[in-house]
This record gives structure tokens, sequence and C-alpha cells, in this order.
């Protein structure tokens, strides 16, 4: 099976050897994305409009692989603290329909925001 890295425009550079997202057949698997804009700057100080952020990040990489946030089959949330976690609830009901996908939810040390976000899409047919 073929591998084809998926680099949306607009977005930060990768920060090591990786991509933002990998399309293998039909499946995208986007690597974790924080709340950065596409300078690479902070997006909010609050945890809201950060989870925000980074899930914008997830949509551009899906989009550009020809999917969307209901095509998520699993996402990882990675909180600074799980303190984090009814907001956490919230922000995912928001970005993700039901049914909802599977989710893994781990307290991280993050260097310098509160959320990461992974997740793995089925591309519609």
């Amino acid at each position: 099976m073929s591998k084809e890295a998926i680099v949306p425009t607009g977005m930060a550079p990768s920060t090591g050897p990786f991509s933002p997202g990998i399309r293998a057949g039909n499946l995208v698997f986007v690597s974790g994305q924080a709340p950065f804009d596409a300078d690479g700057k902070l997006v909010g100080d609050d945890f809201t409009t950060q989870a925000r952020a980074a899930f914008a990040n997830v949509e551009r990489i899906l989009a550009e692989a020809g999917a969307g946030l209901a095509d998520i089959v699993r996402v990882g949330g990675y909180l600074h603290t799980l303190e984090h976690r009814d907001e956490w609830n919230a922000v995912m009901a928001e970005y993700l329909p039901q049914p909802y996908p599977a989710r893994t939810t781990i307290p991280v040390s993050l260097p310098g925001f509160l959320i990461e976000i992974d997740a793995i899409a089925v591309i519609p047919s």
C-alpha cells in the first residue's frame, strides 16, 4: 500500500521529521495538532480557544485529504491537565457529530500550550 504525505498550504511547518498527515488507502492519520497558526504563533490563552484552534488544524489536514471532521473514527486529546476534561468534552461535542469517534484522553506535559489533538479518519468514497 502506498502512502502520501498530507501537507496543507497555510500551516506552520512541521517541527520534526513527521508529516502533518498521511493518507494510506482510504485512511488519513493526522499527527498531533497544537493550537498554532500558519506563522507558528500560539492561538489563545484559554483551553477552549486552544482546542478550537487545534481542531481547525486537524480540519485543514483532513480537507486536504478529501475528508472532514465527521469522518474521524478515532481522536486523541492530549491535555495539559485533566482539569480541562469537561471543556474538552464540550469542544469535542461541538466539532464532532454522533456517533462520536473512539477517543483517548491523556494528561501530558505540553511545552507552553494546553492541548494537542491527533486523529484517524476514513475518506468517504
